[in-house]
């Protein structure tokens, strides 16, 4: 019970908890960009203009970071560099595509922004490819 109410951590726990971050929303991300893989040639015109770059040039970055990006979250290469655009795509998604409503329609989004945003602060932990380099 003492252990459960203290606010100290190991090191191997922080390391566990952040190769489970990864691998869950890494995981989670790829099924949707897998699913907007898949559906890259097709037309693109519902789709949102992320300042101006044009639909199509947009969709493919969203796709870039939604698929090859939490790629290398799942593996830890890059993290931090590699959480940077999926924190856009996902604040992105939930400011212009859900309008701001975090608690309904864009309930997903927001947990992904807030998952990749941790990610981009604390970084891969040591059970990564990261890890295994700075070793």
């Amino acid at each position: 019970m003492k252990k459960l109410l203290s606010i100290r951590y190991s090191p191997a726990a922080f390391n566990t908890a952040t190769f489970l971050l990864r691998l869950v929303f890494g995981a989670l991300m790829i099924t949707a960009g897998y699913s907007k893989l898949i559906q890259i040639g097709n037309n693109h015109d519902d789709f949102i203009n992320f300042l101006g770059l044009g639909k199509n040039l947009s969709f493919y970055l969203l796709v870039f970071a939604e698929f090859f990006c939490a790629l290398l979250i799942i593996l830890g290469l890059f993290t931090r560099f590699a959480a940077i655009p999926l924190v856009i795509a996902m604040f992105v998604a939930v400011s212009k595509g859900h309008n701001w409503d975090i608690f309904n329609t864009g309930q997903h989004a927001t947990l992904f922004l807030c998952g990749f945003f941790v990610l981009l602060l604390i970084g891969p932990g040591r059970f990564s490819v990261d890890g295994m380099i700075n070793k």
